[in-house]
């Protein structure tokens, strides 16, 4: 399996290396560890507030041309993670391959919970400069669930002497004290949010009370005998987990020459907002239907779309869309509204059948033959269907069937089709040039070549 690129954003104080032991239990994985503006390798940077931080990583996963990414975040990193997520699962422009988040005893985008005599002391450390070596020393022991070996331990201190005084500051006095809520809202991008068993102020509590709800589809994991230099203390579970997240998230993964069209500014932040969200794994089932129900459309699908099979989270998301009103905008006058029509077409077909998933697949296309040709259904009885009505609802099963499964970027994809791709958000729609058959214009060359 092609798996996605993941990108580190390390915590105050750190630097790209503290990612090195996870990296090293991550072999199959492309890793790109970076330096935040202030810290490790890019300390001459300064301070960067929160907006500029979050520019700057948008900016990489542009330059990087990601189409397939996960980002990860480890403290103030997390907080930077979260709104950019936040910008991919809205469409902007080159960002469509973030796939997955994982935040890792992450700061949120409220204002981090931290005790206030401890944030002036740390903020007094750099009055003059960077730590000494001894507030060093203490910063890393107060954040470790035990001791580091010596080496760790020395580096680990080494790399909150080389950070830039102004971007230590700036974090504890005005970064971590920022309120992007508002901005972050609600994302539906995949998350893992962990949390060290022994932290401190970013323990479990504060990540279900903080980041958690920043996430539609999100997990909470604790790691044993960690605090909150995690990526140093248990580099191999933390390591685990996010491989677990990122194979997890790579089944959302489109080609590369489709993905790259998509984040493209040929399409539209509404247009690439929607189709990413169908990317995203459907939302749990609600209360509108029962699990029977979900079952017996996930078979009708394995009719109708051979190839899918009985595919439970197509099902989930053509029983969403007739719930909430999100259909194709018609309906046949003959039956009723959409949602009570499938109630009565699948009590319809059960009762008919005596149980239809319960049959074989023959078993199953005879009655699905017969109500297509008008012969079965319960007339007179307002809980089902009569024969005319089951015969337009299943012409309507098989058009939402289909209807859903083509609005999905992977079949997009998987036939070729980019008439998406027509105009962006400027002024001038490009659309297209060339319009005889078998003449592409440059920017639908999918042969790998864009020289």
């Amino acid at each position: 399996m092609t798996l996605p690129t993941l990108i580190f954003l390390h915590a105050l104080g750190a630097s790209a290396g503290e990612w090195a032991l996870v990296t090293d239990h991550l072999p199959e994985h492309d890793c790109v560890a970076l330096d935040l503006p202030g810290f490790g390798d890019a300390a001459g940077a300064g301070y960067a507030d929160v907006a500029a931080m979050a520019d700057w990583l948008a900016e990489e996963i542009r330059a990087r041309a990601l189409t397939a990414c996960v980002l990860v975040g480890h403290s103030m990193g997390g907080k930077i993670v979260t709104l950019v997520a936040a910008r991919a699962s809205a469409g902007e422009v080159g960002m469509s391959g973030v796939l997955g988040v994982v935040l890792v005893t992450a700061s949120p985008p409220a204002p981090e919970p931290m005790d206030e005599d401890r944030r002036a002391e740390m903020i007094n450390w750099c009055a003059d400069g960077p730590p000494s070596r001894d507030n060093a020393a203490t910063f890393v022991d107060a954040n470790t669930a035990a001791p580091l070996p010596d080496a760790l331990r020395e580096r680990a201190i080494g790399d909150v002497l080389r950070s830039s005084g102004k971007a230590w500051r700036g974090w504890l006095e005005r970064g971590s004290r920022e309120d992007w809520s508002a901005a972050a809202g609600q994302i539906p991008i995949p998350a893992m949010i962990i949390a060290g068993a022994e932290d401190g102020d970013l323990n479990e509590d504060a990540q279900r009370r903080h980041n958690l709800p920043h996430y539609s589809n999100a997990a909470v994991r604790v790691v044993d005998d960690a605090a909150h230099l995690i990526p140093y203390e248990q580099p191999q579970a933390l390591a685990a987990l996010i491989a677990e997240h990122a194979t997890a998230v790579a089944g959302a993964m489109l080609p590369a020459d489709f993905a790259r069209i998509l984040g493209s500014d040929r399409v539209s932040a509404r247009t690439r907002a929607a189709m990413l969200d169908r990317m995203r794994p459907p939302s749990p089932a609600t209360d509108a239907w029962t699990p029977d129900q979900h079952a017996a459309v996930a078979t009708l699908i394995a009719h109708v779309l051979p190839d899918c099979g009985a595919d439970p989270d197509l099902a989930r998301r053509i029983l969403e869309g007739v719930a909430h009103g999100g259909g194709d905008g018609w309906r046949f006058a003959a039956l009723p509204s959409d949602t009570e029509a499938w109630r009565r077409g699948i009590a319809t077909l059960d009762a008919l059948s005596g149980g239809f998933t319960a049959l074989d697949r023959d078993g199953q296309g005879d009655w699905l033959d017969r109500i297509a040709s008008g012969t079965v259904g319960l007339a007179n009885d307002p809980a089902y269907l009569s024969p005319e009505q089951m015969t337009l609802w299943f012409e309507d099963v098989r058009a939402e069937i289909v209807r859903t499964w083509m609005a999905l970027p992977a079949t997009m994809a998987a036939i070729g089709y980019d008439g998406f791709a027509v105009g962006g958000d400027g002024r001038r729609k490009q659309g297209y040039t060339n319009t005889r058959a078998d003449d592409p214009e440059a920017w639908q060359d999918r042969s790998g070549d864009r020289s």
